[in-house]
């Protein structure tokens, strides 16, 4: 019997989960397994990987063969390293303790480059929250300068007219004053030559 280890589908629509599985060749994806060996969950950043890694290797030692996918995530999480690691003591090139050291070695270098990943993108949702709150209070301050420009504009707009309102009253009262100064010259005048003078008094009296 050929056996696979491959993915089986769940989770809802746009959010898919999947079981890492063993199952024969034949069986339809979704179909009868053998043994469910992880999880995989593609959805996450970085993504989530559980996986039985002694179970992962002891199905490839027995010939089990993995799809594409599921020998990325087998290397992903050491199975192939640790599968080679104890082809390497099977053939005497170093005892099981060595392989067992290596093998803590690459996981714990493996650990770091997660974290390392994790933290950068951790950064990287800073910086983009950071930028997009300055890019905001940039938008919201144009608007309050804009807001700021149009009510400097319409004052600027009132006092004009209110200047050409009064230069317009000032110019009217200056020409009535105009007007009205010759006819009040004229009854001056006229006041003037009404009042008697002495010479014409005298003569009024003789």
């Amino acid at each position: 019997m050929s056996v696979k280890i491959r993915l089986q589908r769940h989770g809802k629509k746009g959010k898919p989960f999947f079981h890492i599985v063993v199952a024969d060749a034949r069986a339809r994806r979704d179909g009868r397994l053998i043994e469910k060996i992880g999880t995989y969950n593609p959805v996450t950043n970085p993504a989530t990987i559980e996986l039985d890694v002694d179970a992962a290797v002891k199905w490839l030692n027995n010939g089990a063969q993995p799809t594409d996918t599921a020998r990325a995530i087998l290397s992903y999480k050491g199975a192939m390293y640790k599968k080679h690691l104890l082809g390497g003591v099977a053939k005497g090139a170093f005892d099981e303790a060595e392989a067992d050291k290596k093998f803590n070695t690459w996981l714990e270098e493996k650990a770091k480059q997660v974290e390392g990943k994790k933290s950068n993108l951790s950064q990287s949702k800073a910086d983009a929250k950071k930028a997009a709150l300055e890019a905001e209070a940039k938008v919201n301050q144009n608007r309050l300068d804009a807001a700021a420009k149009v009510e400097a504009d319409a004052k600027a707009e009132a006092d004009a007219k209110a200047a050409e309102e009064k230069a317009a009253a000032d110019a009217k009262a200056a020409e009535e004053e105009a007007a009205n100064a010759p006819v009040e010259e004229v009854v001056a005048e006229a006041k003037v030559e009404e009042t008697p003078t002495e010479e014409g008094a005298e003569d009024a009296k003789a």
